[in-house]
């Protein structure tokens, strides 16, 4: 396992809640503006940019948009992870929120295809991608700026405090969401309502940019540049090495099952429980939010868990838990109970998914060496997602549509996808020491 409990700087306490606070913010903010799009991909972007006379195809065409989100993130994670390597952890992490946020905020004043035609979704699409670089660069860097300034025997901790702003920022969306479509009509909140928690990120940002600004860079990063060991180009002597070649394909298939099953129980759950079960639009995205909630308070205790039993052993554990549950918990979905709905969303984001979200950022940061790390594990976030993330919402449309809406085939590429990722996880242990 590479070390990440050298030579650091011992640090004040404040200093360290400071940087926790820092990590914290800055991916509560990034990922309310990046999963902002998916509810609203799933209840008002098929209308306003998207209009079809097929509601199935406007619903995939606006969780397309989604996905290219997904397939920007790499490269984000690739060009922002080869600043963090050689310039600086912190660089990067104020370059993303600055990026993040005029992005959200644009889409929010985006006129719709009725104004502007087809500029409209071209002007989306653009906006999304710039979320997306910014994500990927972002996650990595929030990580690292955590874990890199852990003391001994709690980088489990640090390292899981990154992911409770998941948590957070898919709660403050959708609950934003929920509280806007309470306040107003349903036209009303189509007309500009939604808008409203859009713009509204130029707040978070402001707020995020401030802590940013006055953390120092970690003590790991300091130490390479003291040192001279940067790596010259992070990417070419990350792929040069084979235990990091291989650290890289299997973290992209463990994390399949973490991104399918955050991407199906906080994004796509909304589209299904409100257009084909027929369910409150509120009463969906309120569940969600509760669940997000129930994941951002267990996450660092998965941290815990993770220092003391190990990462593989627990991420494991949630990922045995998503494929177990995957087929019932649709089945359940599909009752049309109002109950099983809230049980199914509540459990599965807010157990299963916390077991993962909390135990994988310090698993995939310990995949590399130091001098590569932002750029490997950013790799193996942001590439996993293209297809792990991004396309599950339109994989599971298109699977429910072949199958007349019944649950068993989502349910099932939930299960099968589960299977692959415990299969990188145990042969991870095979020669990851």
């Amino acid at each position: 396992m590479t070390a990440l409990t050298q030579d650091r700087a011992p640090g004040s306490a404040a200093a360290r809640r400071t940087i926790l606070l820092a990590s914290l913010v800055g991916t509560t903010v990034e990922w309310y503006d990046f999963f902002l799009y998916a509810t609203a991909a799933s209840l008002v972007f098929p209308k306003l940019f998207f209009p079809a006379h097929d509601e199935v195809v406007g619903t995939m065409l606006a969780f397309g948009t989604f996905a290219v989100g997904f397939v920007a993130r790499p490269i984000g994670g690739l060009l922002f992870g080869h600043i963090g390597d050689r310039l600086g952890r912190k660089r990067t992490l104020v370059a993303t929120m600055v990026a993040m946020g005029a992005a959200t905020a644009l889409i929010g004043l985006l006129p719709s295809v009725a104004t502007i035609g087809v500029a409209a979704p071209a002007l989306l699409v653009l906006l999304r991608i710039v979320q997306g670089l910014a994500v990927g660069g972002e996650w990595g860097g929030a990580v690292l700026l955590a874990t890199e300034n852990a003391p001994p025997g709690r980088i489990g901790r640090f390292g899981s405090v990154p992911q409770v702003g998941l948590g957070l920022g898919l709660a403050l969306g959708t609950g934003v969401f929920a509280l806007l479509g309470s306040a107003m009509g349903q036209e009303a909140f189509v007309g500009y309502g939604w808008r409203i928690a859009f713009v509204a990120s130029l707040v978070l940002v402001a707020v995020g940019l401030v802590i940013r600004l006055r953390v120092l860079e970690t003590p790991e990063f300091r130490r390479l540049a003291a040192s001279g060991e940067l790596a010259k180009v992070p990417a070419v002597e990350l792929f040069r090495t084979a235990r990091h070649r291989r650290g890289l394909g299997l973290g992209m298939l463990a994390r399949w099952a973490e991104g399918a099953a955050f991407n199906t129980w906080g994004v796509f759950a909304i589209s299904y429980a409100t257009t084909t079960v027929h369910l409150s639009k509120n009463s969906v995205l309120i569940a969600v939010t509760c669940g997000a909630l129930l994941m951002a308070a267990l996450v660092p205790v998965v941290g815990w868990l993770a220092d003391r039993y190990g990462r593989r052993t627990v991420f494991g554990a949630g990922v045995v838990a998503s494929g177990l549950t995957a087929l019932p918990s649709f089945a359940a979905l599909h009752s049309g109970s109002t109950v099983l709905m809230v049980l199914v969303l509540v459990g599965q984001l807010g157990i299963g998914y916390a077991l993962m979200a909390g135990a994988e950022a310090t698993l995939f940061a310990e995949l590399f060496d130091a001098p590569v790390r932002y750029t490997g594990m950013s790799l193996v976030f942001q590439g996993s997602g293209v297809w792990a993330s991004g396309l599950t919402p339109v994989i599971l449309t298109g699977l429910l549509a072949l199958a007349g809406g019944q649950p068993w085939a989502a349910g099932g590429y939930l299960t099968a996808v589960a299977l692959i990722s415990l299969l990188s996880i145990l042969t991870m242990r095979r020669w990851l020491a």
